[in-house]
């Protein structure tokens, strides 16, 4: 329903993502009576609150908005999809709404010069002559072009509104949409719907069910093109493949396009596939290497990862003999290594690039700090950088190795996420470090990877530490796998646990399970808690976590669910019910909501995005909210100099982090760790998720289930195989390069890429 009225006021104002809430004034009776404002004005006209996404805020011209009427903690509120102006067809009108600042270099005496020369024909010559403006005196070329991009983009936004109103598409969203296409945005979607499908909420089922209601073609190649775009992209987010085969490809794709045609003979048949996916292999809209199918922008970002990586391994590095210097440095420091921990000390000082891996308690840490304080003996002026893909990881290197200056990935090489936009298009500035090291590389995609090896200078040694049977990266890819199994990168492995027998349990027996034993130890910090059923696994768990808060401090607890929403002992379920126990409600002042997500001051929680001040992962406190001119504000902690201020709009990316997933919690470690090992949870319990798991505490490991479930857990070793061929790329550029560079190949990688086919 559309609802005329006028500007107001502005309530509050996002300038990052347009987001506002204004008050509008109207005359109109259709507005509900519970929407409007209570107080008294001399004009008599009613107003009411007015939500969306750059609301033109000025009384220069009318508004007409169409929406919906949402309840809310403030009353109700017009949720608007789609928004017109009327300008007055006067001279005055056309003034005031050139001069109503909606339209970037035209102010009031500009506008002026513009009606006086055009008159009441001026948004016809803004339309279709806007060249013409230069007639005007005061506008030059350059402010042309800013007057046009302004206009442009605000009718672009009103004409893709109207366009995609049959998808139920939020003006942020069309926002969204005009920053993926640009000007071309309505030409686009008009000749291709399905382009919508590569952009982050829009899957290819929602767009096809539109195009399929308003009697598309079943057959056209366009719909075609789409589910085979959907399936790799689809492969990719759930399964961590970079390519599917041509025969696995067309099968899916066939079985994604048929789901919803009852009719067998309506449905497509599998030379209709097979001959559009031919035709996006020959003109590029997929690549092709060997079998294997690719989006391109996935192909390329294997491809340049392998060939920056070969092209450093084929370079012959400068080997510095440090016998002496660790000698004397591991007196001082008053450390022993072990002979694989020298090893790996020294490999660092022979190579480019090099590997050192391990479960915990095998001594990595001490290997790294002894390597900082090689290096720094040797180059003291020379340029050392930390990293690790998150933020926890980073500080936590940074504790343990001493080196302050650790950083996240994405901080130090400068980077958003990899469907931010600007991350993809951003030149890469070079990093000017001398010796990188890489903490908890198994977490790293195919995406950071190729950022991260795309960076580096030349000459500058590169050190990647990881836990190998963890699980891989949440991203798509196995970089970590890859590198160690391609056979041109020296890898350290070390397996001796040197933790003490009365310290803690953790390191002997992740080390158990990775050997697939189940003869595990058990004492006070490596707990199991029989139960029957899932419910039981609960209340289990909820008192355990009520138990070990009050002993160490609900910083130092964590429970880490298979599952995020199936299931009471699931993370959503087990952080709503373990809320109410710990921070239970108080007042309405006291908690903020945004769509489903309801946080109360006091509150545990999650970052779930990379900021420039925080990092996907990272875990905090709600210390207050508050009421400012500029909206609610929500104070969040966390840690010591790490306090931060949110707007409404912010919370978005924060949930409740009393319980989390396994998955989310990688790179992470706490004190005490809380799991659910039931029957419901078996489709996702592998041995290496187990593994994962445990090893995020670091003093006590709890366990609430059935130990059938933990042998079974243990036991299942496979999850399926992600596909990449980043190793195989690695050793064929190698090749290429070292016979470019006159170099020996070694028997054995002629032979393994022989086999390769």
């Amino acid at each position: 329903m559309s609802y005329i009225g006028t500007y107001d006021g502005t309530i509050f104002y996002n300038p990052a993502n347009k987001y506002c809430i204004i008050s509008i004034k109207t005359k109109g009776q259709n507005v509900p009576v519970q929407a409007r404002s209570t107080r008294q004005y001399r004009d008599h006209l009613i107003r009411f609150v007015a939500v969306g996404y750059e609301l033109p805020r000025t009384d220069a011209v009318q508004l007409e908005l169409d929406g919906e009427w949402k309840s809310g903690k403030y009353g109700q509120q017009l949720q608007v999809e789609q928004w017109h102006e009327i300008v007055p067809r006067t001279a005055d009108g056309v003034e005031g709404y050139l001069s109503s600042g909606l339209i970037k270099g035209i102010g009031p005496k500009v506008a002026a010069e513009i009606v006086s020369r055009f008159g009441v024909g001026t948004l016809d010559i803004l339309e279709k002559h806007p060249e013409r403006l230069l007639e005007v005196k005061g506008i030059t070329e350059n402010k042309l072009e800013d007057i046009k991009a302004s206009y442009a983009e605000s009718r672009m936004l009103q004409d893709l509104m109207t366009l995609l109103s049959p998808y139920k598409v939020t003006p942020k969203t069309a926002l969204k949409i005009y920053q993926c296409f640009g000007p071309d945005s309505v030409e686009v979607l008009q000749r291709n719907p399905f382009e919508l499908c590569t952009i982050s909420g829009f899957g290819f089922r929602r767009v096809d069910a539109i195009v399929q209601k308003n009697g598309g073609d079943l057959h056209a190649p366009m719909r075609i093109r789409g589910g085979i775009v959907c399936t790799l992209d689809e492969i990719r987010g759930k399964q961590g493949h970079l390519y599917l085969d041509k025969e696995g490809l067309v099968n899916l794709s066939l079985k994604l396009l048929n789901e919803k045609i009852p009719l067998p003979g309506m449905r497509l048949h599998r030379q209709e596939v097979e001959a559009v996916l031919q035709e996006m292999i020959l003109n590029g809209a997929v690549v092709m290497s060997r079998d294997n199918i690719y989006l391109p922008r996935i192909f390329e970002l294997e491809d340049e990862t392998a060939r920056q990586i070969a092209k450093r391994l084929v370079v012959a590095s400068m080997t510095e003999h440090i016998a002496p210097l660790l000698e004397r440095i591991k007196t001082e420091m008053g450390v022993s290594l072990s002979g694989k921990q020298d090893k790996a000390v020294h490999m660092v000082f022979r190579h480019n690039i090099s590997i050192i891996t391990g479960s915990p308690g095998t001594g990595k840490t001490t290997v790294l700090k002894t390597i900082l304080e090689v290096y720094r003996h040797l180059h003291p002026d020379g340029k050392i950088m930390l990293m690790a893909p998150t933020g926890r990881a980073s500080r936590r290197m940074a504790e343990s190795t001493g080196f302050e200056d650790a950083k996240t990935m994405h901080s130090g090489l400068g980077l958003g996420s990899e469907e931010d936009e600007s991350s993809r298009k951003k030149e890469a500035p070079q990093l000017d470090a001398d010796l990188i090291i890489v903490d908890e590389f198994s977490m790293v995609d195919m995406w950071l990877a190729k950022q991260f090896f795309t960076r580096l200078k030349d000459g500058c040694r590169v050190v990647l530490v990881g836990d190998a049977d963890q699980l891989p990266s949440v991203g798509a890819g196995n970089v970590f796998h890859e590198l160690i199994e391609c056979g041109l990168v020296p890898v350290t492995v070390l397996n001796e646990i040197f933790r003490q027998a009365n310290d803690s349990l953790i390191a002997y027996n992740a080390k158990f399970i990775n050997e697939g034993s189940t003869k595990l130890y058990y004492g006070p910090d490596f707990v199991f808690h029989s139960c029957d059923n899932q419910e039981e696994a609960a209340e289990k768990i909820m008192e355990r976590y009520c138990n070990e808060i009050a002993e160490s401090g609900i910083e130092r607890v964590l429970i880490l669910s298979p599952f995020r929403s199936e299931g009471s002992v699931s993370a959503e379920q087990l952080n709503e019910s373990i809320r109410e126990m710990v921070n239970p409600f108080c007042s309405a002042e006291e908690e903020i909501r945004l769509g489903p997500k309801n946080f109360r001051i006091g509150d545990r929680i999650m970052q779930t995005k990379n900021t420039e001040k925080v990092s996907n992962g990272d875990l905090g406190f709600i210390r207050y909210i508050k009421d400012t001119e500029d909206g609610k504000r929500i104070g969040v902690d966390f840690g010591p100099n790490r306090e931060l201020e949110y707007s409404v709009e912010d919370i978005i990316n924060l949930d409740l982090a009393y319980a989390t997933t396994i998955h989310k919690a990688m790179g992470s470690e706490c004190e005490t760790v809380i799991m659910p090992l039931i029957k419901a949870h078996s489709v996702m319990l592998y041995r290496n998720l187990l593994y994962t798991a445990i090893t995020r505490a670091r003093k006590r490991v709890v366990l609430v289930g059935q130990k059938a479930v933990l042998f079974m857990a243990i036991h299942r070793n496979e999850i399926s195989k992600r596909n990449t061929s980043l190793g195989e790329r690695i050793c064929l550029y190698y090749r290429a390069f070292a016979k470019s560079a006159g170099i020996m190949i070694p028997a054995a990688l002629e032979e393994k890429l022989k086999n390769a086919g």
